[in-house]
């Protein structure tokens, strides 16, 4: 019956007995017979049938919405109990830099995890250093981070994509009007940072050191606070052009940060230990990579 289902699911989801056929690599007659039996198990009609085509009947509704759920939970009954008998279970842990948003590392996940469903995937969150520190202690199979250090050796540093640095300020600035800002420009006007508490000197230890403001710095729980001190004229915010949401309008210019001329830059790279370069781990930032390129 379980398989039956299936082929009514097919049915169903394509809205077609033949694309459901190809789907499931039968005839398109079996299909038809498949589910004509199955509707003869259960004891009413799951579609009614007019010529060619067909539609769920108010009962065959309600048993495919709730098929669906019965399919899940079985093959993930199915899925854990073969973790049990196996004895052990492979999991890939993948450590994210937090408040990085990327539509390439959900694309990789979900192709990683389609393509091997018998590995557990677990993402953890947190800022460069303690990403870097999990990497270390092998807390974590593989970072997707920003570089701040020069490349380690013991790692293999594979770079995704390179950002440009911009900042965000109000329009009704006098800096608004150049086409160009340099971190220098920047020492009288606040720097916004959005960041948890806990987390604010060492974030502001980065943008003063290493990136050069100078000026007063200021924090925001979230991105919409941190866009309204803008509007309001308290400062500026440091923004990426890799995983930012540009969701700005006139009230807000956006501006190259440079440094000597030229616009500064940031990598984004996936960061594993050679010493724990298996096979898994090498896979999915093929995966990744792949989602990058596109």
């Amino acid at each position: 019956m379980l398989r039956q289902i299936k082929y009514f699911q097919s049915v169903v989801r394509n809205n077609s007995f033949s694309e459901a056929a190809e789907e499931c690599y039968i005839s398109q007659s079996a299909i038809s017979q498949q589910i004509q039996a199955l509707e003869r198990e259960l004891g009413f009609q799951l579609l009614e049938r007019k010529n060619r085509k067909f539609t769920l009947t108010p009962a065959g509704e309600h048993f495919y919405k709730k098929s669906l759920i019965l399919v899940a939970d079985y093959e993930r009954i199915c899925s854990e109990s073969a973790k049990i008998a196996r004895g052990s279970e492979t999991v890939l842990r993948i450590g994210c830099l937090r408040g990085y948003s990327s539509g390439e590392l959900q694309k990789a996940l979900e192709t990683f995890a389609a393509k091997y469903p018998d590995v557990e995937l677990e993402t953890i969150h947190g800022n460069h250093e303690e990403l870097y520190y999990q990497l270390r202690t092998e807390t974590v199979d593989l970072v997707l981070n920003d570089q701040r250090r020069a490349f380690s050796d013991e790692y293999l540093n594979l770079i995704l994509a390179t950002a440009d640095s911009y900042i965000e300020i109000s329009a009704r600035s006098p800096i608004a009007a150049l086409q160009t800002v340099s971190p220098q420009d920047l020492k009288n006007t606040p720097c916004i940072l959005v960041v948890s508490q806990s987390q604010q000197e060492m974030k502001q230890e980065y943008y003063h050191d290493v990136v050069g403001f100078h000026g007063e710095f200021l924090f925001a729980e979230n991105l919409e606070e941190a866009r309204l001190m803008i509007i309001s004229g308290k400062g500026f915010m440091p923004v990426e052009g890799v995983g930012m949401v540009q969701s700005f309008g006139t009230s807000i210019c956006r501006i190259p940060l440079v440094r000597n001329g030229e616009q500064i830059k940031r990598n984004y790279c996936a960061f594993w230990k050679k010493d724990n370069s298996g096979y898994y781990v090498e896979e999915f930032a093929d995966m990744l990579k792949a989602q990058y390129k596109q």
